[in-house]
């Protein structure tokens, strides 16, 4: 396998407002290289993957040198499953101009879905390493990138040390706060995960943090907020439900775990699926297929997910009780230990 993201950061919040101006310029400037480039990116952002996509390749094809269209085509093919296309996209990228940051920080992405996190790791340190320290924000996501591969791999304490590192370069940014909550809840320390993920709402109030949220307030004991959180949730949850832009997998997962309304979470499940198949997505599919009793599509889902390389002890988890719904008890037993070794390097 090649070398081979943190996905571009692209805040969505903005869209709406963002979208017209950029719809209107190529009415001025139809055929503007870098306003095409934009519609793209602005694409991304609203995660309409398959819309930015073929436009990524229409630009492609009419510049095939260009850099940052091959890490457009990274972004698009890596939120839609197409693991192999993107492979290829950012190798490009690291062919036209080594060891630019884009390159380096897409590439790493995937090398963690490929189950290599050393090498992912190395990569965004390569890519630290070229950050000034003015670009405050571009510091904060790369250490909050590091920080996560290191918390993944069982690091607790080089997690911890990276995530409040972006933490003083950017003040309550919001993914090293959600981040440094999972190395809380790691440590039992849930009433300042709680406190670290109610900071997080309040700056980016999304429905899949309140999610997060809600969980870490079960986990504090606080069982009426958690139940008014869960409530809350699923109410935005589904309000934002038919757009791309979604919390459709936390709500699979809402209604699979703690509802108990599996006919739900499988119509969440399966228009998700119908348009993407990331391995997030493969992964709440097949949890909905397996509530629902379809225990041998699930297998199938699950596996295919974990055919690209990733190492994550929630879908060794679901792999292990898929199968061993599906009367295989020696892959039930290897699935469980996988999820037993991730889950016990999490806790050093």
């Amino acid at each position: 396998m090649k070398i081979v993201i943190s996905v571009l950061v692209i805040v969505a919040a903005p869209f709406a407002s963002a979208q017209d101006p950029i719809k209107k310029f190529p009415e001025r400037a139809p055929n503007n290289f870098d306003t095409q480039k934009m519609q793209v990116s602005t694409l991304l952002a609203a995660h309409e993957y398959p819309a930015a996509l073929e436009a990524a390749k229409a630009l492609n094809k009419r510049v095939p040198d260009d850099v940052m269209v091959y890490g457009l085509l990274t972004d698009a093919n890596v939120e839609l499953g197409n693991y192999k296309d993107a492979e290829d996209a950012a190798q490009w990228m690291l062919n036209l101009r080594r060891g630019n940051r884009p390159a380096l920080s897409r590439a790493a992405h995937l090398r963690e879905l490929f189950g290599d996190a050393e090498g992912a790791y190395e990569l965004m340190d390569m890519a630290l390493q070229s950050t000034p320290p003015t670009e405050t924000g571009e510091r904060a996501s790369i250490l909050t990138q590091m920080g996560h591969l290191r918390l993944s791999s069982g690091s607790i304490n080089a997690a911890e040390k990276l995530f409040e590192q972006a933490l003083k370069s950017f003040p309550s940014y919001p993914s090293a706060l959600g981040y440094l909550a999972q190395v809380r809840i790691s440590q039992k320390g849930y009433a300042e995960a709680v406190v670290l993920l109610q900071q997080r709402y309040q700056d980016e109030p999304r429905a899949g943090n309140l999610y997060d949220l809600a969980e870490a307030l079960q986990l504090a004991g606080r069982e009426s907020d958690a139940e008014r959180a869960f409530a809350e949730f699923e109410s935005k949850a589904q309000l934002e439900s038919t757009r791309k832009d979604n919390s459709n997998c936390k709500l699979v997962f809402y209604y699979a775990d703690y509802a108990q309304e599996p006919a739900k979470a499988l119509k969440v499940a399966q228009q998700e699926y119908s348009w993407r198949h990331d391995v997030y997505t493969l992964d709440a599919y097949a949890w909905a297929l397996h509530i629902s009793g379809q225990d041998a599509e699930a297998r199938k889902q699950i596996e295919t997910a974990l055919a690209v390389g990733i190492r994550d002890a929630k879908l060794f988890r679901h792999a292990g009780e898929i199968a061993l719904k599906a009367g295989d008890l020696a892959a039930a037993e290897q699935y469980s230990e996988q999820a037993r070794i991730a889950v016990a390097s999490l806790s050093h």
